[in-house]
């Protein structure tokens, strides 16, 4: 007699999934890969790291929590900032074509968005996300309104980063 197994995949266990994929799909393809995070903190870094050889085909990236890392790091334009905010699409969107190109990597992601519990407003409520994934051809960026805690939001903001890298790559 086999033991009764649970087959029951935890969030980590599918989430992991998703990270393995990922990276065999950038290393069966040599394709690397930089991430630009804003309310993340890191997170998607972290997440991608925790897969054994990633060194392979993550370069690097740069967590820029405030508008002045946004511009210094980045090179942001001001203008975008001020006229869009900095979380935005056109903010998402230019976040990840500039640490693709710094890092000169295939693809770079960016994650910009309002974690909360605080800082958000009627035009921007908490949870409210950009997410942008560029390639040398082309941007995609989607806007997504998170629910639940500060870390639920910045989870759920890494997993979709992920997802949408994964439909790219």
């Amino acid at each position: 007699m086999f033991p009764l197994v649970n087959t029951r995949l935890s969030s980590y266990n599918v989430a992991m999934l998703l990270e393995q994929k990922i990276a065999q799909l950038l290393i069966q393809k040599n394709k690397t890969l930089a991430v630009a995070e804003s309310c993340t903190g890191g997170l998607l870094a972290n997440r991608l790291t925790n897969i054994s050889g990633s060194s392979d085909y993550l370069e690097g990236g740069f967590i820029v929590y405030s508008n002045a890392s946004k511009i210094k790091l980045l090179k942001i334009s001001p203008a975008a900032i001020k006229n869009n905010g900095a979380v935005s699409d056109v903010v998402a969107q230019a976040m990840a074509a500039s640490v693709r190109k710094i890092l000169k990597t295939n693809f770079g992601v960016a994650i910009t968005g309002i974690a909360g519990p605080t800082g958000g407003s009627k035009t921007k409520p908490v949870g409210l996300t950009f997410i942008a994934v560029a390639t040398s051809q082309q941007i995609l960026c989607k806007k997504f309104i998170f629910k639940g805690s500060r870390l639920q939001i910045k989870s759920q903001a890494a997993t979709q980063a992920l997802q949408l890298l994964l439909s790219l790559v």
